[in-house]
């Protein structure tokens, strides 16, 4: 998530009780957990065993509860609660807006896309030209749709993350920040969920094409030109490339990657990184190839008991 304009490290510093280690005239340009950060980004850290990865990450700033020595280029902020900085600060900069009416005045649609009744926007959607929307979606904030998509009936577009911090106390909900982007000529299925990134965005690709009852987790990347069969569902910040096909009822497990032009029939579950170009089949997912073959092996050794 990118801030509006820039803001001084240590108005932040201030505000929450920080302790500045390295150059205190830093500007921030966003915020980010690690798997989306960029240059100018704020993430944090308060589980020592990953703080080298978020030094060494692209942050520019980090917020962390244990004094270490700051890298070069870097600033740190030390506090006692590296995870309510955070999500404070995603808060403020993304606060909660209630709906008011069913389409907010701060919606951008294009005059030529096509709105049904009972479809709800919310603040700070834009709808593109061309574009058909059918009754009963729903389009939470900060949510993008190009040009020439449609969107089918009992659709919700912009859920929160399902993204949850672990405490003694129990789950505490991060603060959803980041955006549902929709490129031109997707179509979207009746009763799909979209959920927007945690801090960064969730895109569908341009040409994609989702079946009813597809799930797309948080901050999960879709190629271009793909095509998901009904009941599909991909775990959080996943990334599908382009021209990839999944075929009915595929589960997709998180922070993995399926490469270009790679087909999964149905009913596999794919748990780790699969090349593209290939099919693949089963629970965990491998090449349809192989699991044929295992499978033949199977019935002949229980032909001869």
């Amino acid at each position: 998530m990118k801030f509006s304009s820039p803001i001084p490290i240590k108005a932040i510093a201030e505000k929450y009780n920080c302790e500045i280690i390295g150059d205190d005239s830093v500007m921030a340009l966003g915020i980010n957990e690690i798997h989306k950060v960029e240059t100018g980004d704020i993430t944090f850290v308060d589980v020592e065993k990953y703080f080298q990865k978020s030094l060494n990450s692209a942050a520019s700033i980090i917020i962390l509860n244990k004094k270490v020595e700051c890298p070069e280029g870097k600033v740190l902020l030390l506090c006692e609660q590296p995870f309510e900085v955070y999500n404070s600060i995603v808060k403020k900069q993304r606060p909660f807006e209630s709906l008011t009416s069913p389409i907010s005045d701060r919606a951008i649609i294009h005059p030529s896309a096509i709105i049904e009744p009972n479809v709800i926007i919310a603040p700070n959607v834009k709808i593109g030209k061309y574009t058909y929307i059918q009754s009963n979606v729903v389009i939470h904030e900060h949510t993008i749709i190009g040009d020439h998509v449609v969107i089918n009936s009992g659709s919700v577009i912009g859920t929160n993350a399902f993204y949850f911090k672990k405490t003694e106390e129990g789950f505490k909900k991060w603060r959803s920040g980041g955006r549902v982007i929709i490129e031109d000529r997707v179509d979207i299925g009746s009763g799909c969920t979209i959920s927007k990134g945690v801090s960064g965005d969730t895109i569908i690709g341009e040409g994609s094409k989702l079946d009813c009852q597809v799930h797309i987790g948080h901050g999960v990347v879709v190629g271009k030109k793909c095509l998901f069969a009904a009941q599909v569902g991909i775990g959080g910040k996943t990334i599908i490339e382009d021209e990839v096909t999944l075929y009915g009822q595929v589960g997709v497990a998180q922070s993995i990657r399926i490469g270009a032009k790679a087909v999964v029939l149905a009913k596999s579950g794919v748990s780790k990184t699969l090349e593209g170009g290939k099919t693949y089949f089963g629970a965990p997912a491998i090449e349809a190839r192989q699991y044929y073959r295992e499978m033949a092996t199977v019935r002949m050794l229980s032909k001869k008991k």
